[in-house]
């Protein structure tokens, strides 16, 4: 093909008879008409009509063989890469990958995989176009691992063509799509990306499933701080001119930044953020962390029922609902069931689950239901026992996560920045009694708590202002208040024999916040039905009766535990401004979708 374009061809054979046809078409008609031959003038006419055809014919001849030799036509032709790419609902599903090939996760690439072809499933988080003949895709998996895709299309059109470079460059950002192709290193290190080192060099792209043009709110945008917190709807008339005050324009960026109801309204995208799937992350640490020191100290998992057929703790701040002739309630705690299972023979129990508060506090400490870390466990000597294991599992998910959890906490504080969060040296725990902490509010706090009193409960800014004391005092984010007064804690709560204004009971805070209560509670029948009675609460009344009652049907050892909010404790830990960011689909007054 080279060689035809550098001679000049003959005319193609059906352009060659026009070159005589004029000259004998007037002898032709002399013959049968005039009986002259044609005129020197239009024999020269006809002559000069042919030179013109045959040049056009050669022309045209040269341009189709300069065409070829250089891997294209100027008609229409076929897409040779056609069966490389395409939106595989539109192929009815069809589309092929190399049997071969190794599927990897992106967080797994490494100087092995280089050179090689390997299978990738991830979401478009951006694509753009360079020219005609090269496209930059850059792929997101789980966890914020991302690496550059690159598209060039070759002079033979195969494996990947002009169509296939312009069909990747427009596939709709976070579409979920599946590439072939080859991990190469970079001439740099690609910065935007987790995957630096390495690039993939794509071969074959298909969108598994595509996201519409216009999203709901934009992967940037759901990363983006949340500072409006309010999750309550509009009204629907005020919808409209309301919709532009859920986006805020951020002195230092141009990205807008949605409020708490934008992201709940667009669920998939406040999930795929990375700083919330970094807090989720967290979040499934703590879990594992607490479960796994209580196992290894000897304690048992257990479930408590979340539908119970009477108030817990004689509450009014319970979720009721039928339940066939009879009324049902959620449980606002699984504490007596702890205490069942410890009257049922086991020494160290321990559950996870939902608990719910019907509460209607639109704060952003609050939620209806939230997930609660609960154990109890038998006293030998005293009920400090209690306190020293519940700080001891405190303690070992914070520096468990600290060490778990770097790349997540430094992902989370570059989105909510926060101050360390300060630990105690071993032996150097701080515990105060309620009266040591109120004494230190009177002479160090703020002037409005100078005269705090210590038969009182703490008021949420007195808990954050003695928080503020303790850490520049002792240099720790973490600390205890014991001996709460009598008034402050539930009827189970076991009074102290030396001074009975104040309990056996405890509390645990993380800059300035409570995320535990616990302390020791009362195993006797008698004592407790009295307790029952001088809270102002019917000791025959509907669950308080066959709570007391277990305490009757055999002797129950001293034992005591605690509570602890899995969502305050990510929150706190991290200094999160809502502890609605820590948990995967809050639930407040307002709001129970998604």
């Amino acid at each position: 093909m080279a060689d035809s374009a550098a001679t000049t061809p003959a005319p193609p054979a059906e352009q060659q008879p026009p070159a005589a046809a004029p000259a004998a078409a007037p002898a032709a008609e002399g013959a049968e008409g005039e009986g002259e031959g044609p005129s020197k003038k239009a024999q020269k006419k006809a002559e000069a009509k042919a030179k013109k055809e045959a040049e056009k014919a050669r022309r045209a001849a040269e341009r189709e063989a300069a065409a070829k030799a250089a891997g294209k036509t100027t008609g229409p032709t076929e897409d040779l890469a056609k069966d490389n790419y395409g939106v595989v609902k539109e192929r009815k599903g069809q589309f092929e990958l190399s049997a071969d090939v190794e599927d990897v996760n992106l967080k797994n690439i490494g100087e092995e995989h280089v050179g090689k072809a390997v299978i990738v499933r991830a979401w478009v988080q951006n694509a753009r176009i360079q020219g005609a003949k090269m496209a930059f895709v850059e792929l997101r998996e789980e966890g914020a691992w991302t690496i550059q895709g690159v598209l060039v299309a070759s002079n033979e059109g195969t494996p990947v063509s002009k169509p296939m470079v312009k069909f990747a460059a427009g596939i709709n950002p976070e579409s979920f799509v599946v590439v072939e192709g080859t991990v190469q290193k970079p001439l740099e290190p690609v910065k935007s990306c987790k995957v630096s080192n390495y690039e993939l060099h794509i071969r074959k792209i298909f969108v598994l499933a595509a996201a519409p043009q216009m999203l709901g709110m934009t992967l940037a945008a759901a990363n983006r701080p949340i500072t409006n917190f309010s999750d309550e709807e509009p009204a629907p008339e005020k919808a409209a001119e309301d919709g532009v005050d859920k986006l805020s324009i951020a002195a230092e960026s141009s990205i807008p930044a949605a409020t708490m109801l934008t992201h709940l309204d667009n669920i998939i995208m406040h999930k795929r953020a990375p700083v919330q799937q970094a807090i989720a992350d967290i979040r499934m640490e703590v879990k594992d962390l607490f479960r796994s020191y209580l196992k290894s100290h000897g304690f048992k998992e257990f479930e408590p029922p979340c539908l119970i057929g009477a108030a817990s703790e004689g509450g009014a701040n319970v979720f009721r609902m039928p339940y066939f002739d009879k009324e049902a309630f959620l449980a606002q705690s699984p504490q007596f069931y702890k205490q069942f299972e410890i009257a049922g023979g086991r020494k160290r129990v321990f559950s996870i689950g939902p608990v719910f508060r019907a509460e209607n506090s639109n704060t952003p400490r609050h939620m209806t239901e939230f997930t609660g870390l609960d154990l109890e466990m038998e006293t030998k000597k005293d009920y400090r026992e209690v306190l020293l294991m519940l700080e001891g599992v405190l303690l070992h998910i914070f520096r468990g996560i600290k060490e778990r959890c770097a790349a997540e906490i430094e992902l989370v504080r570059s989105v909510y920045p926060a101050e360390e969060f300060l630990l105690p040296e071993p032996g150097k725990e701080v515990r105060l009694t309620f009266a040591e902490g109120q004494k230190l509010l009177r002479e160090e706090g703020p002037e409005e708590f100078r005269n705090v009193t210590d038969d009182e409960d703490m008021s949420t800014p007195q808990e954050k202002a003695l928080g503020a004391i303790v850490r520049k005092k002792f240099n720790t984010d973490f600390y205890v208040l014991d001996k709460f007064p009598e008034g402050a804690r539930p009827f189970y709560a076991k009074l102290d024999d030396a001074n009975p204004k104040v309990t056996n009971a405890f509390d645990f805070f993380l800059r300035g916040q409570e995320i535990l209560s616990g302390g020791q509670r009362i195993n006797d029948p008698e004592e407790l039905e009295a307790r029952i009675i001088q809270k102002g609460v019917d000791p025959k009344s509907a669950g308080i009766k066959d709570y007391v009652d277990v305490f009757r049907q055999a002797g129950v050892p001293a034992h005591g535990g605690g509570g602890i909010g899995l969502d305050r404790v990510v929150a706190w830990f991290l200094n999160l401004p809502s502890v609605h960011l820590a948990a995967y689909y809050p639930r407040t007054p307002k709001r129970l979708l998604p």
